[in-house]
């Protein structure tokens, strides 16, 4: 099981591959607040349903100074037809190697339909302007996360 991030610890930099043939380095984003989410796979429906959330809350948050990244283990061509299904905007990226997901402890064991499983722990990051963990979330639900979300984050969650 990987270690949870807590609030004031550095986050962990990463350069992964993302769909729009780009790459995305948490270090190079500096100077803006990211929000960094994990989820388990792109095209299900828990995913779908929390990805279009970010996509239709993106230009409040980006107006309020968020970035929003997306992580899953899935390969970049299922990242790409997830993407231009669900038109997509902010960078989704690949962490086939899952070694980015361990670092921000949201790889580990969790319960399934009653089993205990390993796999991705659905969750959520927000790293400030200088790299620190500002607010971790771990076990979010898909429905109602990024509204809850702008609650903790203070933001008006009708815009």
């Amino acid at each position: 099981m990987s270690t949870r991030l807590a609030v004031g610890d550095d986050a962990p930099d990463f350069t992964l591959p993302t769909a729009d043939g780009g790459s995305v380095t948490l270090s190079e984003l500096r100077g803006s607040s990211v929000i960094v989410y994990f989820y388990p796979a792109a095209s299900t429906p828990g995913c779908t349903k929390e990805a279009c959330d970010f996509r239709d809350s993106l230009a409040s948050l980006q107006g309020a100074g968020y970035q929003v990244v997306g992580i899953s283990p899935d390969p970049l061509p299922k990242l790409v037809k997830f993407a231009e299904e669900e038109l997509l905007t902010f960078p989704l990226a690949s962490d086939e190697s899952r070694a980015t997901l361990e670092a921000y402890g949201a790889w580990g064991e969790k319960k399934l339909y009653g089993k205990t499983v390993t796999g991705v722990i659905r969750s959520t990051v927000v790293v400030d302007p200088e790299g620190k963990v500002a607010l971790a979330q771990y076990n979010v639900k898909a429905t109602g996360h990024v509204a809850k979300l702008r609650r903790d984050l203070g933001l008006d969650p009708k815009k």
